[in-house]
């Protein structure tokens, strides 16, 4: 592995200077020494879950010359090298991203010489800042957090070590999915409906998570750790300053998610450099790398979505802590729509990068290069 130093700090303190963050280390007037830190080399990769559901389905896709292929080698074939999958506990729709999914889908992607990042979102559906819901199987330990914790542990060692056994090494494994407000809802929920902080719910929070990542690393002990919050845009030092105090000190990277047309009223132009600026204050303050774990461009207008996707990835390798990008299933096209959409009247993903001849788009070709 190459290794990446940090930016020296007299500059990333004019950066942070200028962010709407500050840093935790201000209060002491201590200057951390300047480290180093393996990473692996600039990953641009794509969360593929949702894959062989589609293909389940009859879905096909084709390179850019117009080939049936395989998805995998389609996309190893424009400069891929990284695919994240998501695990639930029990699937709530079907057998999708449960463990025997999970793992077929891991193979691919070993197969095909890519770096793997394991997506723990410790649910039985999708965890994000508006629903964590704890995994029915459960519900019995909800209001004790040591045992939702061994829980936790239990889990993530099961599904590595079967990782393990089909001799597969993830390059990341992250502890959950955007939890911004906490995860496995209601033991580890930081702020109620109404956005009051919950009493106790940090050092909660702590607890699960450093459970999942001494459990990964129990497996996998060269394996990094991600601790993954939503809106790359939105400053976040303030987040991991609350979760540091409370004990979270046992992850290696931060990830973010970025989509930067959808970034609270922001130009996509504006959401890029903050992001990025943003990344930077957060490596600077608790010393630690950045992997943009999710973005997605709208698939109206492939394009600008080109653009979009050239700038941020741009600024992203040129940023001295990014370590990669990786785009939130590009694979979807045509209008389709998972089980779990159908079921709850959802509209279709409306982030795919595949034509609707089933190839990657011009953006996603641009990402990859």
């Amino acid at each position: 592995m190459r290794i990446y130093p940090f930016i020296p700090l007299a500059i990333l303190a004019v950066l942070l200077s200028a962010c709407h963050g500050d840093d935790p280390n201000q209060e002491t007037g201590k200057e951390e020494p300047v480290l180093t830190y393996d990473v692996p080399a600039f990953a641009a990769g794509a969360d593929l879950s949702w894959a062989s559901e589609m293909e389940s389905g009859g879905i096909r896709f084709k390179d850019t010359a117009g080939n049936t292929k395989d998805l995998y080698e389609i996309l190893s074939g424009i400069g891929m090298n990284a695919v994240r999958l998501r695990v639930w506990v029990n699937p709530r729709y079907g057998s999708w991203c449960g463990k025997a999914d999970f793992l077929a889908q891991a193979r691919r992607a070993d197969q095909a010489g890519m770096a793997l990042m394991v997506d723990f979102h410790y649910s039985d559906f999708f965890a994000d800042p508006g629903r964590q819901d704890i995994p029915s199987a459960w519900t019995s330990d909800k209001g004790d957090v040591s045992k939702i914790a061994a829980r936790v542990r239990a889990h993530t060692i099961e599904i590595l070590q079967a990782l393990k056994e089909e001799g597969i090494t993830p390059e990341w494994v992250q502890i959950g999915n955007e939890i911004t407000n906490g995860l496995i809802w209601p033991t580890g929920q930081i702020y109620d409906s109404s956005w009051k902080e919950i009493s106790g719910a940090w050092t909660k929070v702590a607890t699960l998570v450093n459970a999942g990542c001494e459990a990964a690393k129990e497996v996998f002990p060269g394996t990094l750790t991600v601790v993954h919050v939503d809106n790359a845009w939105d400053n976040k030092v303030w987040w991991f300053r609350k979760f540091q105090e409370a004990g979270g000190t046992k992850y290696d990277m931060i990830g973010l998610s970025h989509y930067p047309q959808d970034a609270g009223g922001k130009t996509w132009q504006d959401a890029n450099a903050i992001a990025v600026s943003d990344a930077q204050a957060l490596s600077l303050a608790f010393r630690k790398k950045i992997i943009i774990s999710e973005i997605g461009t709208r698939s109206s207008d492939a394009a600008l979505a080109a653009r979009v996707l050239t700038d941020f990835v741009g600024r992203a390798k040129s940023s001295g802590v990014c370590t990669g990008v990786i785009y939130w299933e590009p694979e979807v096209y045509g209008g389709w729509k998972s089980a779990a959409h159908k079921a709850l009247g959802w509209n279709a993903y409306d982030k795919g990068a595949f034509t609707s001849a089933g190839s990657p788009s011009e953006a996603l070709v641009a990402m990859m290069k």
